[in-house]
């Protein structure tokens, strides 16, 4: 291998020292009866091996207990369970609660960090974050002030902590982290604020960072091989990043990480998507924008990127791409192939190999989706793997100050991070979506630290011509790019979806309720209204030979920001106030877990 810089070369040194393998985790998502990690296991399945909750007696579900978080604004991310215990966080002021599932919940221990509440003016979308995360007896908090905490699992004991990004420059964190091997991988929040996004690996123990790869830039600070690191079957190149950005805009063209992030243990390799580039105006950063809005395949030990593949060039929508990828293996063309599969904000699902990169399947997942007319998927064609902009929607081709409307979907996309869950049995994926649109005006906005980086307004309404809603939860197959079933929702889907053994799906809504599905048909078979709306993402333990369903419900996040910020300007929350006016007709402020469970 050619190496062509130093800091690529320190990179890849780092492969030849033995790591040893951290096994807690897959022992402990192994175990069905546990709920050891945010998406489930490593492959983002969302999948439960638990079947006492069925089809058949799941509309007998009833509330077994419940738990105030003590904390209002939005409610993402699921309680974790390791070895009867219960953790459970909350939005910002973050705090940690350790619950003793063989005592009432009892609380053992409590961590309440203690943040400049300034942080809250520089977090998009409101003060979500998407959990706590397990590892070798320590529990992993990412705070909203980009604070990177280690916290013994029994005593809550501080056991290390890290500032990962810097709040007065506009970075933060919604995210959770994900564990692997001997490092926890860790993302940055930003990409409204000028954020340059990298994804940081802390070695688990001691804190101390491994390495950094940034979204754009140099190929040494990107961890690109120019002549190994593959895109779409092609060495990516010297200088990809710095080629499509004009002049040094790449230093604030956003590419956060803020999204999941799943790991194959076989080969070794981490996934996660880029965010939008900054600015929304795409007139003020012509060409591409590599590597915003892109799928990152990176080995773990040395952050080294495999492959990539960025699925909205030059991005005028804000089409985040940070949505989760699930990792399964299907059958495509009669030949079983290692899939990775992404719901991406667009408003186009995509399978590809998840070894090579190979792009196999690029379709709509919602028939509203007009800003494009396809993905081309002919290899020998010079547009191959991209989408086909449609003049008419194009923000860029229109201009700055000029109102592009009818967009679809809406900059919070046809799915934004709630995520999806998949059936081994069915072999079918199930979809939290957004069927809304919206109107979208670029204007010239200016670069200040710390200061918003928008450069845009919208206004968002429900997908015209349709059911009427802004929502709806679909069962969609993979290998082909075709919805098997679509339940349509009067508003957006913000929960992320439970698959379970039992053949029944769950998943919550914003108005309140937590709804159960069958996995074959999407008929309803359960649904429970709780004290407040449902962002937060469906989880299942068991505990003394019962199987549990657990929710949290709290308002808020980019679809709920109105309600949860006390906003009525329609053109605030980035244009989702007004979209989601009718949201405070059906559902309030809130902070509560709740568990269910089938009666004896």
């Amino acid at each position: 291998m050619k190496i062509l810089n130093t800091g690529l070369c320190a990179a890849l040194m780092l492969s030849a020292a033995p790591v040893l393998a951290n096994d807690s985790v897959i022992k402990a998502t192994d175990d069905a009866k546990q709920w050891a990690i945010q998406t489930g296991d490593y492959a983002n399945t969302r999948y439960s091996e638990l079947d006492q909750i069925t089809r058949e007696n799941v509309g007998k579900l009833q509330v077994a207990w419940t738990f105030s978080t003590g904390v209002l604004r939005g409610h993402e991310g699921s309680p974790l369970v390791v070895d009867g215990i219960m953790y459970v966080h909350t939005p910002f002021p973050n705090n940690v609660y350790a619950l003793d599932l063989n005592n009432d919940g009892k609380i053992l221990w409590r961590y309440e960090p203690q943040q400049n509440p300034d942080v809250i003016g520089v977090m998009c979308c409101d003060t979500v974050n998407r959990g706590v995360a397990y590892a070798d007896g320590m529990i992993f908090l990412h705070q909203a002030d980009t604070t990177v905490v280690a916290l013994d699992a029994k005593s809550g004991e501080v056991k290390w902590s890290v500032q990962n990004g810097d709040p007065s420059k506009g970075e933060t964190n919604t995210a959770t982290v994900l564990p692997v091997k001997d490092k926890i991988l860790v993302g940055i929040s930003g990409g409204e604020f000028g954020v340059r996004g990298h994804v940081t690996a802390y070695n688990m123990q001691t804190g101390e960072q491994v390495w950094r790869a940034y979204s754009t830039g140099p190929d040494a600070e990107m961890l690109v091989d120019p002549e190994n690191t593959m895109v779409l079957g092609k060495p990516v190149g010297a200088d990809s990043s710095l080629q499509s950005w004009e002049g040094d805009q790449w230093q604030i063209g956003g590419g956060t990480t803020w999204g999941w992030y799943s790991y194959d243990p076989d080969l070794n390799l981490i996934y996660y998507g880029t965010g939008n580039p900054s600015t929304w105006n795409p007139s003020q950063r012509p060409g591409d924008n590599k590597w915003s809005m892109t799928i990152m395949a990176r080995d773990a030990d040395t952050g080294v990127a495999k492959w990539m593949y960025q699925k909205t060039p030059h991005d005028e929508w804000d089409y985040d791409g940070v949505n989760e990828n699930i990792l399964v293996d299907q059958e495509i063309d009669g030949q079983m192939r290692k899939l990775l599969v992404n719901f991406d904000r667009n408003g186009f699902a995509y399978t590809l190999d998840r070894e090579t990169g190979e792009l196999l399947v690029a379709k709509k997942y919602d028939p509203a989706v007009n800003w494009a007319t396809e993905v081309v998927m002919d290899k020998e064609s010079d547009q191959y793997g991209r989408p086909q902009v449609v003049a008419q929607y194009s923000t860029a081709q229109n201009g700055e100050d000029t109102n592009t409307a009818g967009v679809c979907p809406a900059a919070l996309g046809t799915k934004d991070q709630q995520p999806a869950a998949f059936s081994p049995k069915t072999g079918l994926f199930y979809v939290p979506t957004n069927h809304v649109c919206m109107d979208y005006e670029p204007y010239r906005v200016s670069y200040a630290a710390g200061q918003p980086y928008v450069g845009a307004t919208l206004s968002m309404y429900p997908a015209p011509d349709s059911h009427g809603g802004m929502g709806n939860f679909i069962a969609w197959d993979a290998t082909k790019g075709e919805i098997k079933w679509s339940l349509p929702e009067q508003f957006s889907v913000w929960s992320g979806a439970l698959a379970t053994a039992g053949d029944v799906v769950f998943y919550g809504t914003l108005e309140g309720y937590l709804k159960a599905v069958d996995a074959e048909t999407g008929k309803e078979l359960y649904k429970f209204k709780t004290p407040s709306g449902i962002i937060g993402n469906v989880m299942t333990y068991e505990h003394e030979g019962k199987q549990y369903v657990g929710v949290l419900s709290g308002v808020g996040g980019w679809a709920g920001i109105g309600l949860a910020a006390g906003l009525t300007n329609p053109n605030e929350g980035l244009g989702a106030v007004g979209g989601y006016a009718a949201l405070s007709d059906y559902t309030e402020l809130g902070g509560q877990l709740t568990v269910f469970a089938v009666p004896e």
